[in-house]
């Protein structure tokens, strides 16, 4: 499959995607045009932003959900971020980025969720030589084995842990992660 091919398989995904809420379908929108504006998404270079991908990581058990305190950001959120060059889709950024951030061997894409289970747009301030832009953040379900252990690359985060469901509220998600948390919930736990 060719990168084209992959774009336009996301572009269909997204047309696909049943937002949770009016702000992701605005997101979404807004992700789809872009995709079909870029030839290359993921590319850090486009101005305006770029794609990135996120893992909702839940243990094997379906019990809980992984969150880290980002270290920039000083935020409680999901494993993510920026796509590697040769990179073309969404479920290959999230699960390196998951891989990265947590050390967990053998995180796989949820086999039945949907692909991206949720999207957010957010805006980067300036920092540096790097001017303010927007995230357009594609979130897959993954999980971890039953043998997961957590082994983080500290270097972007304070601390890594596992939280279970009801422990979510008091790391503050944001409104979109909260929406993302809450999808994966329902189709963990049914």
């Amino acid at each position: 499959m060719t990168p084209d091919d992959r774009r336009l398989e996301l572009a269909r995904s997204l047309r696909g995607l049943a937002p949770g809420d009016p702000e992701e379908a605005r997101d979404r929108d807004q992700i789809l045009a872009f995709v079909l504006r870029h030839e290359q998404p993921f590319d850090r270079g486009i101005l305006e932003g770029h794609l990135t991908g996120s893992a909702i990581t839940v243990s094997a058990e379906g019990s809980r959900v992984l969150l880290l305190h980002h270290r920039k950001l000083d935020r409680w959120l999901q494993p993510g971020g920026h796509g590697d060059p040769g990179e073309t889709t969404g479920e290959e950024v999230a699960l390196r980025e998951a891989l990265e951030e947590s050390g967990i061997r053998g995180l796989a894409l949820h086999p039945t969720a949907p692909r991206p289970l949720d999207v957010d747009v957010h805006d980067i301030p300036a920092r540096g030589g790097e001017p303010a832009h927007a995230h357009l953040d594609l979130r897959y379900l993954v999980l971890a084995p039953p043998d997961a252990v957590i082994s983080p690359d500290l270097a972007e985060l304070h601390e890594i842990r596992w939280v279970t469901w009801d422990e979510v509220d008091g790391f503050s998600p944001d409104h979109g992660l909260r929406r993302a948390l809450a999808k994966a919930r329902t189709l963990v736990q049914g």
